[in-house]
């Protein structure tokens, strides 16, 4: 009865998503969030804010549509239970016609509350991270376009390379129309039986669509929920309007491995191999492409040539007033 009511609840707030029927969910107040966000004074009940992050009575603005802005929203309510659905609805929106950015981060990390270099939180974390990246950076050896969302599973070893935005070392990824003020926007992250699947809903339809699913999987127990924006010399609105965590029915088969889940090192067998990062100036220097190099080639030639007129020109004025001098 109770499972069967919050399927009613979910599909009258966002449309018809038969998924949910295999899976015995529910709803986890402490670790959501929903209008009116205050509680006594300018607290969050359960939620830290950290950097320009600001409350409004509609939206929890995470960075404004400024330059070198950073903000991050933090549950203070470690996940206990292994299985997990959170569905996020947000905005991003500014003044930028073709060039905005950074982008936004969901987080499911051991050390929350720590500002940083990825999207306004601390590099090497210890779980997943789910970016959505607005802005494509020049260096990102990647065909997709952006805006895009990508995942990226770490156990404190890895770097995210922000140049090639994190292509070396992501899970898996789409691409989306995340930034639009038209309609809301939404996405979902699942985490069910060691695997994880990302949805989508940024067009207005109330249904999901699917971004990715990767299998094999594994984060433990244990770890925080936080969202986290940034911008640099680009910028934007990056706004929160509800967090909506489920607690998924954990199987049967699994029901007494549960102590064993806090102990779990963060892992996914489907990731990318992490490949070091190369300055650009170094790669420039050591690897200039052949249509490069004629370019170059051709460019001298035509100095040269050019040079080699004029000087030929002089040579045949000066002989002329040489000339009339002698007769």
């Amino acid at each position: 009865m109770i499972c069967a009511i919050c399927l009613l609840l979910i599909k009258s707030v966002h449309g018809t998503h038969t998924e949910y029927e295999d899976l015995g969910f529910y709803p986890q107040k402490e670790h959501s969030l929903m209008r009116p966000y205050q509680g006594t004074g300018m607290t969050i009940p359960n939620w830290d804010i950290i950097g320009h992050t600001i409350v409004s009575s509609n939206f929890i603005r995470i960075t404004p549509d400024q330059q070198s802005r950073h903000g991050g929203l933090w549950n203070k309510v470690p996940i206990t239970f292994p299985y997990w659905e959170v569905h996020l609805e947000f905005k991003i929106t500014g003044h930028g016609k073709d060039l905005f950015g950074d982008g936004m981060a969901f987080w499911y990390v051991k050390h929350p509350m720590q500002p940083g270099n990825v999207f306004g939180s601390a590099d090497f974390f210890w779980g997943l991270g789910i970016f959505l990246d607005t802005y494509a950076n020049q260096n990102g050896a990647h065909a997709h376009t952006h805006p895009y969302i990508s995942a990226m599973v770490n156990n404190a070893t890895m770097a995210y390379d922000h140049d090639r935005d994190g292509t070396h070392t992501e899970l898996a990824g789409c691409e989306a129309k995340l930034r639009t003020a038209e309609h809301d926007t939404y996405i979902a992250i699942r985490y069910y039986n060691d695997t994880l699947t990302v949805m989508t809903d940024v067009d207005g339809s109330g249904e999901w669509t699917d971004c990715f699913i990767s299998n094999g999987v594994y984060l433990p127990t244990g770890l925080y929920l936080g969202i986290t924006a940034a911008t640099g010399d680009l910028s934007d609105n990056h706004d929160i309007i509800s967090i909506k965590t489920y607690r998924l029915e954990t199987p049967i088969h699994l029901m007494d491995k549960l102590d064993q889940r806090a102990m779990i090192i963060p892992h996914a067998l489907g990731s990318a191999h992490p490949r070091d990062h190369i300055d650009d100036d170094h790669s420039a220097s050591g690897r200039m492409s052949w249509l490069r190099f004629f370019f170059y080639l051709f460019l001298t030639i035509i100095v040269l040539v050019i040079a080699g007129v004029i000087g030929l020109l002089i040579y045949q004025k000066r002989q002329e007033v040489s000339r009339k001098r002698f007769y």
